[in-house]
């Protein structure tokens, strides 16, 4: 049964008015971060394989809704936080009581939900049968995110202040993930980095030395158009999870976590395009739109929480570190990640949700807040990926050893455009 609101009060009916049209509008702005995720991973891969690549990032979307109605909404917010997880709901959402209207706020959940499991598939592009790509995403959506979702924005243990529970008891503060540093990004992230190990490299990627070899992109402007739209899009992402744009308390957050949000990202740019100048004699291009990405990322936890300088700071250090996290990835551990999304969403994530521990302005270790509020969030991170990854070996390695993850050598040398769906984006 839907949600109605009687409010006999024409203000507070108008104030749930505004704040639904806000959330609607938000969900709106971070559904179309689909495309921009789908350009960005298509412009960072090589042509022949650019329809599968779109092709994928819808599928996460169509997966990603009729699953989360269907029983993942039910399993994050089922339950009233309490236990591992959630019941399903199978596509009743009646279960669920909030001011908003329960169908909008599924629809901003769904959104969300979409975005964890579309960040895995640029860490497995060029080599991932489309089929099993489909399995995989079904996971992410029906229960990987969900359950993690469950322990936070669920109102699970790591968010309960309630006198007596287990993050109070140990840290006298609750874990804080104000729109998906970790919740959304480091989950994709750390399941990109397994699903990466799962598959093993592209075919030419690494010498017989072991030395890594560069495979560019086909598109460079595909590339900066999509990280445009995730820019874009993130001011759906970071703003819409106030969930409210009326009052003055409102709309001064809102516009906090605008600025924040922007200001990180234009950070991690600097951070990445000089660092990358400083250490290859040129500025880098591809790693500066990657730059941008991380600052958002990293800015995603605490942007309600850290000032302006605070938020320059962690897109700044996140920009930096992204460049030292993707050679170490590709040089070192030879895991062969096209796109960065172990580096960008993952490391970066985790960064930028530890980070807000440090920089809050209020409970924040360097603000005369302790060392409690940093406390519950390393705690935070550590569970919550800690879970993804355990969760990412016992999917990925389990479709391996089952049917098979990987398409057969001729198709990917040939390109999955045309043996695994019978066309090709460009003709």
């Amino acid at each position: 049964m839907t949600n109605i609101f009687l409010a006999t009060d024409p203000v507070t009916d108008l104030s749930l008015s505004v704040d639904t049209v806000w959330m609607l509008l938000a969900a709106m702005l971070v559904f179309f971060m689909q495309p921009g995720f789908a350009l960005c991973e298509a412009g960072f891969t090589r042509s022949k394989n650019t329809a599968n690549i779109l092709f994928k990032n819808f599928v996460d979307f169509i997966f990603g809704s009729l699953l989360f109605w269907l029983v993942g909404f039910g399993f994050m917010f089922g339950n009233g936080g309490e236990g591992f997880v959630g019941m399903p709901n199978f596509g009743d959402i009646s279960f669920y009581e909030g001011d908003l209207p329960t169908e909008g706020f599924l629809i901003f959940q769904t959104v969300f939900c979409a975005t964890a499991a579309t960040i895995v598939s640029g860490a497995m592009a060029e080599r991932t049968k489309f089929s099993m790509y489909c399995v995989y995403s079904v996971f992410i959506s029906l229960l990987i995110y969900p359950i993690s979702g469950h322990w936070t924005w669920g109102g699970g243990w790591l968010c309960n202040g309630e006198d007596g529970s287990f993050m109070m008891n140990t840290f006298g503060a609750t874990f804080h993930d104000f729109a998906g540093s970790a919740i959304v990004h480091s989950v994709g992230g750390v399941l990109a980095f397994i699903g990466a190990i799962a598959l093993g490299p592209r075919i030419g990627k690494y010498s017989k030395d072991g030395k890594s070899r560069a495979i560019p992109g086909h598109n460079l402007m595909a590339a900066a158009l999509g990280v445009f739209i995730l820019w874009f899009g993130w001011f759906g992402f970071n703003p819409g999870s106030q969930l409210a744009a009326s009052g003055e308390v409102n709309r001064t957050a809102i516009s906090h976590v605008f600025l924040t949000t922007n200001l990180a990202a234009a950070a991690g740019g600097i951070g990445t395009m000089f660092t990358s100048w400083i250490k290859y004699g040129k500025p880098s291009f591809s790693l500066t739109l990657n730059g941008v990405l991380a600052g958002l990322v990293a800015i995603t936890a605490g942007c309600d929480l850290v000032s302006p300088l605070g938020a320059a700071i962690i897109g700044l250090l996140a920009g930096v570190l992204l460049v030292f996290s993707i050679e170490f990835i590709d040089s070192k551990l030879h895991i062969d990640d096209p796109v960065g999304a172990s580096s960008v969403h993952g490391v970066c994530g985790i960064f930028g949700t530890i980070m807000t521990g440090l920089l809050a302005l209020d409970g924040g270790a360097l603000y005369g807040g302790g060392w409690g509020f940093f406390g519950a969030q390393c705690l935070g991170v550590l569970a919550i990926d800690s879970w993804a990854a355990i969760a990412g070996v016992i999917m990925f390695f389990g479709i391996k050893k089952i049917a098979g993850l990987r398409v057969d050598k001729r198709i990917e040398e040939e390109g999955l455009d045309i043996y695994e769906h019978g066309e090709s984006c460009f003709n």
